[in-house]
């Protein structure tokens, strides 16, 4: 049983039946959700048919002991970004930035950003289906992950506490798939071994 699940176990539902958390219901709780922010953006892209992976430290999460993000990091094809906003544009408030755009609800704490960076767009069509925390949704293939958390790292433009997070994903996911450690570069192979 993984750390976090035993969490599930040890919390209880507040509707007073007693009943345990699912864990869509404690990432709701965790991330202060008075609606299904991560439900409603999947399903928008959905409808519009805009294909999508989810990479980052949720994307991790599929993989690895998972931990709990109040981050998603999401890909769609360049020629589906218009698409893709407009589909959300009534549930989320929609920030540009040069390499993202972040989308955000008043009614979540959940922060959603939507890579723009041209190396993710490969991830895309690898992606496979995984439940991470209750959601059913399309993940980078382990190698893309790894990948996009090596890209991250070494980004010296980033805050240190973020790359220290990336640092700490890259650690999560060779600790449970050691084969991936020749996927590193040296220099985060000495820091990681």
């Amino acid at each position: 049983m993984h750390y976090t699940e035993a969490i599930y176990l040890l919390v209880r539902a507040d509707n007073g039946t007693g009943d345990e958390m699912t864990k869509k219901e404690f990432f709701k709780a965790v991330s202060n959700d008075q609606e299904d922010v991560i439900q409603i953006f999947l399903d928008a892209l959905s409808t519009v048919n805009v294909d999508y992976c989810i990479i980052g430290g949720l994307a991790v999460n599929a993989y690895a002991e998972p931990v709990v993000s109040l981050d998603l990091d999401i890909v769609v094809a360049i020629n589906d970004i218009g698409t893709a906003c407009k589909a959300v544009k009534d549930h989320f408030k929609i920030e540009r930035f040069t390499h993202s755009i972040n989308f955000s609800s008043n009614k979540s704490d959940l922060r959603i950003q939507l890579q723009i960076d041209q190396r993710y767009q490969k991830f895309i069509a690898r992606a496979t289906i995984h439940s991470v925390l209750g959601y059913e949704m399309k993940v980078a293939i382990i190698e893309d992950v790894l990948q996009g958390k090596i890209w991250a790292y070494s980004d010296e433009q980033r805050r240190k506490s973020k790359r220290q997070k990336d640092l700490s994903d890259i650690i999560r996911l060779i600790e449970t798939y050691p084969h991936l450690v020749d996927h590193l570069p040296d220099s985060i192979r000495k820091i990681a071994e």
